[in-house]
């Protein structure tokens, strides 16, 4: 996607010229987009105009990258007064009247720490979103803190964030670089974005590249020296910041910004599993939280980090839950909401969906939203699909969990009785698998998908042929997803919680017997589970877990761990255990 209906204008400052890029209405708040190294503008197109519906939407090419003129000579032409000049220049441009929010990744997340905590733009900026660029000034803190007082944790977080900043030492050196950019580098570097780091093509990186990344390495040698050695005492912060942290970085530490609340007493976290360019490869993601972010300063409210687990992680994410009219879907569904999610609840009962996702609006859902569906059925399936990326995006998070049980012999279950629980707890899970996961796959910004499993996936026993027979299905089908999936950053788990105190129990099937002696099955079965007193919310909250540190496989209970490992080291044990007549 590109900038193509961007109004352009030319600011000058300092003996330069800036281009300037501007879409949607200037009558609404101003974000300012500023880009890192070795990019352009073009590296926030997709961002941009997602933002543009709402906002008056800015952005410049740094001097010397696209199409901004670059100073002469070079060398101290690229100084943090300088940028700064640069910056104030372009908001007295675009926004005389108004303070602006701005919006930084990489080296413009750099420079913009600067802009926010010097006196002179006091009152020019309102927010601050903050990604992959640390200030100079609390990173040369970070580094002089460890030095002062070197713990082994210490010694190990220099050596670590040292290894990872392999590419500054080499932007230090004469001539190299230039010669490397605008040699085979400069070639190589869409590819190597596209193959390591997942960016899809498009207009980035742009064709001045080559120039872009020889001009942009005075960045580093006009900078990071100067500040590191000697780092500002009083770099706070004057404005809201939200930082947004990606956990698969790998040119930043998250431990660097451990301590980032002294110099931003207004933070807001956020993290996200992906990698460095996260404006390329998660702009669905950055655009909802850089509009929760600036409607909350634009109306006053409160910008601190929400209390909630996970807040940090799922915040905005569009996530979908079957089966949640009761039970591990219900507290699953209210779980992300207590999140920050938003949250479509899926059941087959409308009453019950339409409670679940009233209380997840209580739960602290932004929005949260009902559909009846059958998950068994499998147009239903497809029209729920096509309905919830028209109207709310494409899901973050799928949660398959519609189950039914059935207990009974091999012998007593009929076709009928199969086809039923394996369209439910099967097909259901192969349903929302390929039609939710096939769209994350095509808007190419990952994505987690969770398949309720059972503990009865690893335990074979003659009461229950149908329904572990369904469980080890869909045990193997997120095993064999997990590793198709993996390439387009889409995480699958498969939880299997143990005995939990739901409902299933209470309406199970029980084949080979009278209706009398299901009822007395079931109502004993229920008081069983009802002793055990696992409640779903610990179900729910490995759920969130499982998503944070995709988790391939996730056993619940302490007896779902237990059967987990004697199915690996004492099989037998388990076959035993299957010939044994259930307490029922």
């Amino acid at each position: 996607m590109t900038l193509q209906g961007a109004r352009e204008r030319r600011v000058r400052t300092g003996g330069i010229e800036l281009c300037v890029a501007e879409l949607g209405d200037p009558g609404q708040p101003t974000v300012v987009l500023v880009h890192g190294y070795p990019d352009s503008k073009e590296v926030w197109s997709e961002v941009a105009v997602r933002l543009a519906d709402r906002f008056h939407v800015v952005l410049y090419d740094v001097r010397g990258h696209g199409r901004s003129t670059a100073p002469k000579p070079l060398r101290g032409g690229f100084t943090l007064e300088k940028l700064t000049d640069d910056f104030l220049a372009v908001v007295d441009a675009v926004s005389p009247d108004r303070p602006v929010h701005l919006v930084g990744h990489d080296w413009g997340s750099v420079q913009s720490w600067e802009f926010v905590t010097v006196t002179r733009t006091k009152g020019r900026i309102a927010s601050f979103t903050s990604m992959s660029g640390p200030s100079l000034d609390h990173f040369g803190h970070w580094i002089k803190q460890r030095t002062a007082r070197p713990t082994p944790r210490r010694v190990g977080q220099l050596l670590g964030q040292g290894a990872k900043s392999w590419y500054v030492y080499l932007l230090h050196t004469p001539v190299l670089p230039e010669l490397a950019w605008r040699g085979p580098l400069g070639k190589r570097w869409p590819k190597i974005l596209q193959r390591v780091e997942k960016v899809p093509g498009g207009d980035h990186p742009a064709s001045s590249l080559p120039v872009d990344a020889a001009h942009g390495a005075w960045l580093y040698r006009d900078n990071v020296r100067a500040r590191l050695s000697r780092p500002r005492a009083d770099a706070y912060a004057h404005v809201p910041v939200q930082l947004v942290t990606p956990l698969g970085d790998a040119f930043l530490s998250q431990r660097l910004y451990d301590e980032l609340e002294t110099w931003a007493p207004r933070l807001t976290r956020r993290t996200l599993s992906a990698r460095h360019w996260i404006p390329r490869t998660r702009p669905d993601q950055l655009a909802s939280w850089v509009s929760e972010f600036v409607t909350s300063v634009e109306s006053g409210r409160s910008t601190a980090t929400p209390t909630g687990r996970h807040t940090d992680r799922f915040g905005g994410q569009l996530v979908l839950v079957t089966g949640a009219g009761s039970g591990i879907g219900r507290a699953t569904a209210c779980a992300f909401a207590q999140a920050g999610a938003r949250v479509v609840a899926v059941d087959r009962d409308a009453e019950s969906a339409a409670r679940t996702a009233e209380l997840a609006r209580r739960s602290g859902a932004p929005e949260a939203w009902a559909e009846t569906v059958d998950v068994g059925d499998e147009r239903a399936m497809e029209k729920l699909a096509e309905k919830t990326a028209a109207e709310h995006g494409v899901v973050d998070v799928l949660v398959n969990n519609a189950g039914i049980g059935l207990s009974g012999s091999f012998l007593d279950t009929s076709a009928e009785d199969w086809r039923q629980v394996l369209d439910v707890n099967l097909w259901g899970v192969i349903h929302g698998c390929r039609l939710f996961g096939k769209q994350m796959a095509e808007r190419g910004q990952g994505g987690h998908i969770v398949n309720i499993a059972s503990a009865a996936a690893f335990q074979p026993s003659k009461a229950l042929p149908a329904y572990s027979t369904s469980k080890a299905a869909v045990l193997m089908l997120s095993e064999c997803l997990r590793a198709e999936l993996a390439g387009k950053d889409i995480g699958v788990s498969a939880i299997c919680p143990g005995i939990v105190n739901t409902n299933i129990t209470s309406t199970a099937r029980f084949t080979g017997v009278d209706a009398e002696e299901e009822r007395r099955r079931q109502k004993r079965a229920a008081r069983l589970y009802g002793l055990r007193g696992y409640p779903p919310e610990k179900v729910a909250d490995a759920v969130l877990r499982s998503v944070v540190y995709n988790k391939a496989v996730v056993p619940v209970t302490p007896e779902a761990r237990g059967v987990r490992l004697m199915s690996r080291f004492a099989p037998g044990a388990l076959r035993a255990i299957a010939r044994l007549n259930p307490p029922l």
